[in-house]
């Protein structure tokens, strides 16, 4: 992915609002006066493969912004909010937190990106992700080493006298039923 963004690109929009005539008069996208292309929350839900409850966490949560309602309180939704929904997902999919892709949505919806920023992002997951492995390594290390003990113990004709080695170790190298 270069600094373009594509594979996560998302564009910024300018927007003009309109505010209509009810009693509880609010602000309102003008493209949803118009747009056909609005969705509901279920359509979303359809197309992005999230569940309704997924929509409405990451409304909560502020990754995605408050949709749009209708006079009967339906969610309406851009394809520009879908292709957030994407983002969202492909950018779990590589490991990003929330809070990490909150960031990387806030650094997108700038008028431009700053990629400078999303590399040092990136290079800061791989050090995570890489120290996952180092301690994964580690531990199927220690749990090899565990299994071959317990291979070890079992084949004795006899001498095994029902102190897991593993249990043994896990109990900090003390003999069971002795004090410390």
């Amino acid at each position: 992915m270069g600094c373009s963004g594509q594979g996560l690109a998302r564009h910024s929009r300018s927007i003009d609002f309109v505010l209509d005539s009810g009693e509880d008069s609010r602000l309102y996208p003008k493209v949803w006066m118009s747009a056909p292309a609005a969705l509901r929350i279920g359509q979303v839900s359809r197309k992005t493969s999230l569940s309704i409850d997924t929509i409405r966490f990451y409304e909560k949560e502020g990754l995605l912004p408050p949709p749009v309602r209708t006079s009967g309180g339906y969610r309406l939704y851009s394809a520009m909010d879908v292709a957030d929904l994407e983002f969202i997902q492909r950018a779990q999919g590589l490991g990003f937190s929330l809070n990490e892709i909150r960031e990387l949505l806030s650094v997108q919806r700038q008028s431009h990106e700053v990629c400078g920023h999303i590399r040092d992002l990136v290079s800061q997951k791989l050090q995570v992700v890489r120290g996952k492995i180092t301690e994964l390594r580690r531990l199927e290390t220690a749990l090899s080493r565990a299994l071959t003990q317990c291979k070890k113990e079992l084949r004795k004709d006899g001498k095994h006298q029902g102190a897991c080695p593993v249990l043994h170790a896990l109990k900090g190298g003390r003999r069971p039923g002795a004090s410390r």
